[in-house]
């Protein structure tokens, strides 16, 4: 449902996830990462870590198993315990598959020290291990009420959205330095199959954003190489998504400092 990359502030939007079982409906808000804003995006994004607090019934405060409880966290859970109020706040330490025993059992005191959580749970989505307590435990501080969405629905996210982030998630592997932030991707048209036609291909157009000129040939690779080898990578994931086959157009442009420009935010989707 959301797209993962090992750079900082991939995630943009809140995402929700939805796991329908026959006792509960449980709707999972991934959101971006709190951090110190450097430009209005990142103003955004942590307003709108701040107003999902608001919304929801129970908050998961995610600790990596791998690294050391640092300012950052307790920068974050002082103002979760700020601003959550009565919302009960649960240390999800994550990916315990890439640690020791030894080495997990300080991460779980570091996380009891760091804050006052309802409970705390180690999990691995690699392995799956905790998975089920932890859902179990989310589930249990509900409130009763009517499903929200129909068994079958996964996630609330537009499926223009999710191309686009599909074709971003691409575009991110392999680069650095400031090139991930300044990345953003909109799908400008969608054509579905032609039922007249012998093969079912959905024509997607899709643009990627840079900030500045010099950093175009740096997405488009020598001769539209790495561009290409995005397209590859993004095409299979959304034709698994869409269950067609795709031809997808991708074109790159610039949009002059776009995470400090409100026009250019709100034309990107980030309205604020």
């Amino acid at each position: 449902m959301a797209i993962t990359s090992d750079k900082p502030q991939t995630t943009r939007r809140a995402v929700r996830g939805i796991l329908t079982r026959p006792d509960a409906q449980l709707v999972i808000v991934d959101t971006p990462g709190m951090h110190r804003p450097r430009t209005l995006l990142g103003e955004r994004l942590d307003d709108l870590v701040r107003s999902v607090w608001s919304d929801v019934d129970v908050v998961g405060f995610c600790i990596p198993a791998d690294e050391r409880v640092g300012p950052g966290d307790r920068r974050i859970a002082a103002e979760l315990a700020e601003r959550a109020g009565s919302t009960p706040v649960i240390g999800i330490v994550t990916k315990i598959d890439k640690v020791s025993r030894e080495r997990l059992a300080e991460q779980l005191l570091g996380a009891s020290e760091l804050a006052g959580f309802a409970d705390i749970v180690p999990v691995s989505a690699v392995s799956g291990e905790g998975t089920d307590t932890l859902t179990d435990l989310l589930v249990a501080r509900l409130p009763e009420g009517p499903m929200l969405y129909p068994d079958a629905e996964s996630t609330d996210e537009p499926i223009e959205t999710r191309i686009a982030e599909l074709v971003r998630e691409a575009a991110l592997d392999g680069v650095r330095d400031e090139l991930p932030h300044s990345l953003a991707a909109m799908v400008t048209e969608m054509l579905p199959p032609d039922p007249d036609a012998a093969k079912q291909v959905t024509k997607v157009y899709v643009t990627l954003f840079v900030e500045r000129s010099s950093q175009k040939p740096i997405v488009l690779g020598p001769k539209g190489s790495r561009l290409g080898a995005v397209g590859r990578r993004a095409r299979l994931q959304i034709e698994e998504l869409l269950g067609t086959r795709v031809y997808l157009d991708l074109h790159v442009a610039v949009a002059k400092d776009w995470q400090r420009d409100p026009k250019q935010l709100r034309k990107l989707g980030f309205d604020g």
